[in-house]
Order: structure tokens, then sequence, then C-alpha cells
């Protein structure tokens, strides 16, 4: 199917369900879908803790179970439908590339480099970290590599890191946002693995005229920089999206240890808790806070909500019974994963649809692009690629 062809349909779907997808039950907790759909609401809500979990961790198996409760689900699952982009070979590394890399982290990087063409021209690796990706591909396509990076402490260990492992790396400390940056696209293969939000947006919103050979962008956590909202990179898009839809299309957390999953799923509850506690005294409202320091769930419930009551400036009453509260965020937590789940079924098709725009972005501005995936969803959710080449 032709990107643009996908990405319309995409939009078609998204925008009809967008009750099914746009209100959180975190904060919503009867959404307006219920009404529509009862029969969904009520098997969601009545899903036993096994099944939760297994539905919760398996993206394949919730589709087969929403599919015959709402039949857009199996229409989206299609659209989403992407096969492995071109894979070739890859040379061995020196016995010193492996240093400082987690094992993760380099199964992402062979995987990146894997799949896709062997680039021509001098590479660029855009928002570089310690500059892994661009020795990796170095090594692979024998062209020099640029490693650009804003933090001076990363930007050594690029050059440390290449020293160690006989890779020249040319290491560019500067800022990706900032318009001098751009000058060192020109002429390269520009790379991308998990760049953040606007910093992989960049590229595309300027590739017009930035005279890059190519791109290879593997984007991520694409709320970044969208604080006042998304702005869409190619014209028919038309879907309005805010900082916390943008989250949803990367909540899938298939890779997180369980202490992680743990930790999530306490200040979920506790949050939970202390909005019902708040809309007990100010009456119900829809009322997001910020992120709460991790530390302050290293004590008990009390105490936690004692620090977030003074933050957000909410005068609590001599005596509560906080053994009650904390179960009604429980509770509600019980509640709101299963309601997620309905949510759950929009995220890749949001993040398909996120994919799509770069892509027909970059098509708009003179390449010729190509979409899929690199790497199974159980080493990274955030497995898409956009490549691009004139």
């Amino acid at each position: 199917m032709p990107l643009r062809q996908r990405f319309l349909e995409l939009q078609a779907a998204l925008n009809t369900h967008q009750a099914l997808w746009r209100p959180s039950p975190f904060y919503i907790r009867h959404p307006d879908w219920f009404g529509q759909w009862p029969e969904l609401a009520d098997a969601a809500l009545r899903l036993d803790e096994d099944t939760l979990t297994r539905l919760g961790e398996d993206p394949a198996a919730l589709q087969a179970w929403l599919a015959p409760r709402l039949p857009v689900a199996a229409h989206l699952d299609a659209l989403c439908a992407l096969a492995p982009l071109q894979v070739r070979a890859l040379p061995p590394t020196g016995p010193h590339f492996d240093w400082e890399i987690p094992l993760r982290k380099r199964e992402q990087i062979d995987a990146f480099a894997a799949h896709g063409p062997a680039n021509p021209a001098p590479l660029l690796e855009w928002c570089a970290g310690k500059g892994h990706l661009g020795r990796r591909l170095a090594l692979t396509d024998g062209q020099p590599v640029s490693s650009l990076e804003i933090d001076p402490t990363l930007c050594a260990h690029v050059q440390r890191l290449a020293t160690r492992a006989g890779i020249a790396q040319t290491v560019l400390c500067a800022d990706a946002l900032e318009t001098a940056a751009r000058q060192h696209v020109r002429d390269h293969s520009v790379l991308a693995l998990h760049a953040c939000g606007e910093l992989h947006r960049t590229l595309v919103r300027h590739a017009a005229s930035d005279g890059a050979h190519s791109y290879r962008i593997a984007p991520c956590c694409y709320y970044r920089g969208a604080g006042h909202g998304y702005v869409p990179l190619n014209r028919d898009a038309d879907l309005p999206l805010d900082g916390s839809i943008l989250r949803l299309a990367v909540t899938e957390t298939v890779t997180a240890p369980q202490r992680i999953r743990r930790r999530l799923a306490r200040d979920q509850a506790w949050k939970l808790g202390f909005t019902a506690l708040r809309n007990a005294i100010q009456g119900e409202g829809i009322r997001p806070f910020r992120p709460v320091p991790s530390t302050w769930l290293s004590g008990n419930f009390e105490d936690y909500c004692a620090h977030l009551a003074t933050r957000e400036g909410l005068p609590l009453p001599g005596q509560v019974d906080w053994a009650h509260w904390q179960a009604v965020g429980e509770q509600r937590r019980s509640e709101v994963r299963r309601l997620e789940l309905v949510r759950h079924a929009f995220r890749r098709a949001l993040e398909m649809w996120l994919v799509l725009d770069l892509a027909l972005g970059l098509e708009e501005a003179g390449f010729t692009a190509t979409v899929g995936t690199f790497c199974p969803r159980t080493l990274t959710p955030r497995n898409l690629m956009v490549l691009a080449e004139r």
C-alpha cells in the first residue's frame, strides 16, 4: 500500500474513533464511549488478573481479544502491519568495540545497522550519545563518521571510545535544535536512532534545504518538544495531538524490568488515591499535575500525599483515613488498567501515523521514502524506521 494511502486510512480511522482513545480513564472514570460500546466496557472491567496481564504484554493477543468487540481493531492491525526492511550481513567488530555498550543497546545498534542499504556517503550520527551507532556503521560501510551530541561529557566518551576502537570519528559538540547544527547535514547520510521528538522532526522540517544525501531515522518519544501541540510534517495531516496523546504512542513497556513495573504500579495507584482524595475535598475535576519525584515513592502513602498536597496547594483536613484512600487508589488502578486496554488498541496506530507523517514530509522534500521495521518489538517497541534517499 502506498505510504500516503496508508496514512490517510489511518487518519480516517483515528478521527472516527477519537472517543475511544482521546479521553484518559486515569482522569475520566466513565468515558463517553461507555454509552456507545457498553459490552466492550463490561468485558474490559470483568477481565481477570491473568488475562489482563497477558493482554497488556502481548499486542497481538490484545488485538485478537478486541477484534470481535471493536471491529476497527482488525483494520488498524492491518494498516500497522509492515514488513522488515532489507537486511544485510555486517562485518565482525574488533575486540574493543563492545566496551561500555549494554547488551540490549548493542542488539538495537546491530539491527539498525543491518537494515537498509550500505551508506555511500559520509555519515552523520544525529544525537549520538556515546557514538556507538556511528562507529558501527563507519566500520560496516567504510565511511568517515561525524557524531553530533549536545552533552560535553558524552562527547568526551565518543572521542575516547573511537580511539580505543581505532575508528576515525569526528565529534561535533552542538545542539541539534540550533540552526548552526544543520550545516553538518549537507552531503551526509544522516543516522538517527531513537532521537527524541523534535530532535528527529527538525531533520524532516528542514530536509528540503539542508542537502542531505539520505536519512535513516528510527524515531522515539514523540511528545518531547511538542508542549504546545504537535506540528505536522506533511500537507495531508489533520489530526490534532497534544503532549498527553503523544505519550500514549510510547506507553508500551514490554522491555521494562520488573522493578520498574512495580515502581510504575505504585506511582499510578498512589496518584489515583491522591486524586480521589483531592476530588473528595475540592469536587470532581480534571487536575493534571507534574511528574512526582521518584524519592517520594520510597516512603509511605501518607507522606507521599502530604508532599503532593503541599506542592499542589491542597489543604488537607485534620483527620484523613489514609488506608481508605490508598485502597481507593488501588481499586481505581485496577479499573484504569482494564479500560486502558481499549486505548492501547490505538497506540500503535498513532505511532504509525506519526512515523508516516515523517516519511511523507521527507517525500514532500524531494526524497523517496520507505517505512518498515528493523527489529522485533521485544527488543524495542520503537522498532519503526524511515529510510529516505534522493
